[in-house]
């Protein structure tokens, strides 16, 4: 997809996201800067910042292979280029967030998705353990072009599905979430 047609479909998703009542209501959002194709978040960041809520970024830790999340108050001067060239916060600019019970809305990155709510990552299975650390059910939703929703996502045990999967197209709530 030429770059120009990904700007605005991006613009699309970014503004149906940010029409969700629980995008609207959160306080604290946990979500990510995007790599490759995938749905680049970085508009809806900043219009979470602007509209003073607490935004926390992850950052590979590779001495866990875990992901540390971290809130972040400016894009500009908060992130660089980490592991694979993935935007990441500066952990000497922002703070390392250890208990994430505030957190009210978590967008998840995606390669494929399913109308059910599976979703498909790089394989590292960083967001599972992430996800597994959470001791409350915050709202998981994934922004994606409608060409990554295919049929028969493979799931495990340990992957959590997203309630909300948002295109550029529709709003899906997923019923088979959990």
């Amino acid at each position: 997809m030429a770059e120009q047609e990904r700007a605005r479909l991006g613009r699309a998703i970014a503004a149906r996201i940010a029409g969700l009542e629980s995008f609207r209501t959160a306080g604290t959002v946990l979500a990510y800067l995007n790599f490759g194709a995938e749905f680049a978040a970085e508009g809806l960041v900043q219009q979470a910042l602007q509209h003073g809520k607490q935004v926390l970024l992850p950052k590979v830790n590779r001495a866990t292979n875990e992901l540390d999340v971290y809130r972040v108050a400016d894009l500009q001067h908060d992130v660089a280029p980490g592991l694979w060239d993935i935007r990441e916060p500066l952990a000497e600019r922002c703070a390392r967030v250890g208990a994430l019970d505030a957190v009210d809305f978590i967008l998840l990155p995606g390669v494929a998705f399913g109308r059910d709510g599976a979703r498909l990552g790089y394989g590292g299975g960083f967001y599972d353990k992430l996800l597994a650390r959470l001791k409350h059910d915050p709202v998981l939703v994934a922004g994606a072009y409608a060409m990554q929703i295919v049929e028969g996502i493979p799931q495990e045990a340990t992957d959590r599905k997203v309630e909300w999967l948002v295109t550029e197209n529709e709003t899906i709530h997923c019923a088979a979430a959990g």
